[in-house]
């Protein structure tokens, strides 16, 4: 099914390339007051680009890619993000992680540091005269700059605010209804779940689906070749790793991703570490992979903490999707911190275990707040149980070691989620088909012949080609 979609995906680009055009109506509301026609105004597209996280930064950095790809004019980009948004030309205004806090408690003692790092970027934002400010998840920080940045404008100056990846409204209880007021402070939203952009719309808040991240890794790691074969592939690539890496064929190796964030790495690490102890007897030569986010604090901390550990363990750069996809094709299971890399590793089709632990009021919080049976989004998706869950104070050595023992022996658990693997990725391809008309005419003289369609390339032809006044065309 997989090699359907992502086939299907390449055959899109013809009407990147000005192909033939699909049958039926294709809804364009982008008529005026486009960043593109600024842009080509002043003969540069400034953007300045905002991102706090790891997943950020990825995210951030392909949308950049792509930006410069299809603009018409030379491309400038000012903001905050992390190592891979600068090799796509952005000088930092500072470190990324200075913004990177994970919790509702935690935060507290930042809450006057983040303050000044507001205003300074909301100053740096003004002076650029950015034609789009494209703030990507790390909501608390990017929707706070939006609204100062509304504060500051004249009547005159108004850049396009595009918020990639939007707040999981629907996991907390009034989160429409908080949805509803954030069409003051955001012209666009990129979601990348499907059912998002109609109860985005409903709410007053335009919206886009431009396909979920992962998709984008599956063309990047070429997954579009030798898909009939995917499992000859993904034995290849995990007996490259272990020769690489001098693992014995017959050792038993675990993939542990404590998270990219300093602070939950620091919390989660121990924990992971402490399980791996107890299963150290249970599977023949247990061996240890950890990708390590891109950021010289994480790395270092984690060097200093695998060093008392009795266990062999392989620190890859976290940074290298086909790094880290070898490690999980090399691996019988993972050990794997809520977040983004969850769906990673679906698309691995690596069974695993989640996790979450968080201070004891920040867990009261959620509890009275949350609106969803599960924390992990491929459960969330599927609405099933698909993926353990280990959470708060039930997050201990003992009940991972336990679970993840389940993972690794029962083989119906096993199939179950290799199996929902594609069904997920159904979900989160079939959606973005529908997309390809919507620009049909912008693009209709481009030359972008090699360029896959994907979220990437969606996400920056809406930031090039949405009106600020789209919601008021679509009421009309």
């Amino acid at each position: 099914m997989l090699s359907r979609r992502i086939s299907a995906a390449s055959r899109l680009r013809g009407l990147l390339a000005g192909g033939p055009a699909t049958t039926g109506a294709c809804p364009r509301a982008f008529s005026h007051g486009r960043v593109v026609d600024a842009a080509a105004r002043d003969g540069e597209l400034r953007v300045f680009v905002v991102a706090g996280e790891v997943s950020g930064d990825s995210l951030a950095s392909r949308l950049m890619a792509s930006l410069r790809a299809l603009s018409p004019v030379p491309v400038r980009f000012a903001g905050v993000g992390g190592g891979l948004m600068c090799k796509e030309g952005l000088q930092s205004l500072f470190p990324m992680e200075e913004i990177s806090i994970m919790g509702l408690w935690e935060l507290l003692p930042h809450l006057y540091n983040i303050k000044r790092k507001i205003e300074d970027t909301a100053d740096a934002a003004i002076l650029f005269q950015p034609h789009a400010v494209v703030t990507v998840d790390s909501k608390g920080f990017s929707f706070r700059l939006l609204k100062q940045l509304k504060c500051r404008y004249n009547q005159v100056a108004h850049p396009l605010h595009v918020h990639y990846v939007a707040p999981s409204f629907w996991a907390w209880k009034d989160g429409e209804r908080r949805l509803a007021k954030l069409h003051n402070l955001v012209d666009h939203l990129l979601c990348i779940l499907p059912f998002e952009e109609e109860i985005c719309r409903i709410n007053g808040l335009p919206a886009t689906y431009v396909g979920h991240p992962l998709l984008d890794d599956a063309i990047g790691l070429n997954m579009e070749k030798e898909l009939s074969s995917v499992n000859s592939m993904h034995q290849r690539s995990g007996e490259a790793f272990r020769q690489e890496h001098a693992m014995s064929p017959d050792s038993t190796i675990i993939t542990i991703l404590p998270g990219s964030r300093m602070q939950e790495v620091a919390c989660m690490l121990p924990i992971f570490l402490q399980t791996m102890e107890h299963l150290i007897h249970t599977f023949n030569e247990l061996q240890l992979v950890i990708p390590v986010a891109p950021h010289r604090d994480v790395r270092a901390y984690i060097e200093n903490v695998v060093r008392s550990m009795q266990l062999p363990v392989v620190l890859i750069p976290g940074g290298t999707l086909k790094g880290r996809y070898d490690a999980f094709n090399a691996s019988r299971a993972a050990l794997c911190t809520s977040g983004t890399a969850v769906m990673e590793l679906m698309l691995a089709k690596l069974p695993c275990v989640v996790a979450y632990k968080a201070h004891f009021i920040t867990e009261c919080l959620i509890h009275l707040r949350k609106n969803i049976n599960f924390i992990s989004l491929p459960n969330i998706l599927l609405n099933s149980p698909i993926l353990p869950e280990i959470l708060f104070r039930a997050c201990t050595a003992e009940s991972l070691a336990s679970k993840l023992s389940e993972v690794i022996c029962n083989d119906e658990v096993r199939k179950l989620q290799v199996e929902s693997a594609d069904q997920l990725l159904e979900m989160l391809y079939e959606p973005m088909k529908q997309r390809g008309c919507l620009f049909q005419k912008e693009l209709h003289n481009s030359s972008l012949l090699s360029n896959i369609f994907s979220p990437s390339m969606i996400a920056a032809l809406t930031v090039l080609y949405t009106d600020k006044h789209q919601h008021a065309l679509h009421l009309n």
